[in-house]
């Protein structure tokens, strides 16, 4: 049984090392595809694995075709939408995520991206400060779950949103939970969004939505890119000078908004949420025990596809 680590961005050793323990002991080979530039690198090197594990790596219907003994693919982290569900459960191969191993360093760089707004980018100009403001959580998961916990400390009002997640879960935290995402954009000073991107939530972030917000709002998006309208947020900046996005998910239009909106806009040049030694190891070895448990037990707990 042959396990693949296919990663362009590799894990760090201390997880790779990890990996491995679970691997091997568990009787399996594992084989390494690191900083791959060429899709035929990791086509050639899928031909006979059983297991894959990735990070934001694209496993397409090719690479599904390619690999003829693939069973399970494992996104090291929350997201899953690098992978081509339709055609891996076509091929009757599973395909799983492992939710929640990011979420607490998702949820600190959130608090960064938000001290570093409210201060005004350390500018030097007076700023204002997260105490007594409301925040609003758009989708109450591990990384939601994690915000809440964190804006408390900071002595913040936290509401959210999720019609996946029942009142009861939300209130037991602490948290308000809100009837409609329309309520939470209307009552809340900060959104953290935490949406996946799909049919139903890309460019679902539009100018109806934004309107609703407070003046002198903030929107931090570590989530996904796609979920925003981007057209729809320029003109809203546009109109709304006091309005500030942050997010470390770098944007399609990012030479527009750099230019017209230098002080009310920051990116990280890459995806930075999940980007600890803690998180990076966590998700590594919580993906190498599921293909474990999966080729051995059987075990689809945490299934996408």
């Amino acid at each position: 049984m042959k396990v693949l680590i296919a990663t362009d961005k590799p894990f760090a050793k201390i997880a790779v090392d990890g990996i491995r323990n679970e691997v091997e002991e568990a009787g399996f080979e594992l084989a390494l595809l690191e900083k791959y530039t060429q899709k035929q690198e990791l086509l050639d090197a899928v031909v006979d694995a059983d297991a894959i594990i990735i990070r934001s790596d694209i496993i397409d219907a090719e690479v599904i075709a390619a690999a003829k003994n693939l069973k399970i693919v494992v996104r090291a982290g929350a997201g899953y939408d690098n992978v081509d569900l339709e055609a891996a459960k076509a091929a009757g191969v599973c395909v799983m995520n492992t939710p929640g191993q990011n979420a607490n360093a998702v949820a600190e760089l959130v608090f960064g991206l938000l001290i570093y707004a409210v201060r005004n980018f350390f500018n030097g100009t007076s700023g204002t400060e997260l105490t007594g403001k409301k925040l609003g959580i758009h989708a109450y998961g591990n990384v939601g779950k994690n915000v809440a916990r964190i804006a408390k400390a900071f002595g913040m009002e936290v509401l959210a949103y999720d019609p996946f997640c029942r009142e009861e879960v939300i209130l037991a935290d602490g948290v308000k939970p809100t009837c409609s995402v329309k309520t939470l954009y209307q009552q809340s000073d900060i959104i953290s969004v935490h949406i996946p991107a799909n049919k139903e939530t890309k460019q679902s972030i539009n100018a109806e939505l934004l309107a609703l917000l407070p003046k002198g709002a903030i929107m931090v998006n570590t989530a996904r890119k796609e979920v925003i309208h981007d057209a729809d947020l320029v003109k809203y900046m546009e109109a709304n000078p006091t309005f500030k996005y942050m997010t470390d998910i770098l944007p399609d239009n990012h030479a527009e908004m750099l230019e017209k909106f230098p002080n009310n806009y920051f990116t990280t040049p890459k995806k930075m949420g999940a980007q600890t030694s803690e998180a990076n190891v966590n998700a590594g070895i919580a993906a190498a025990k599921q293909i474990v448990d999966f080729i051995v037990n059987g075990n689809e707990q945490f299934k996408v596809n």
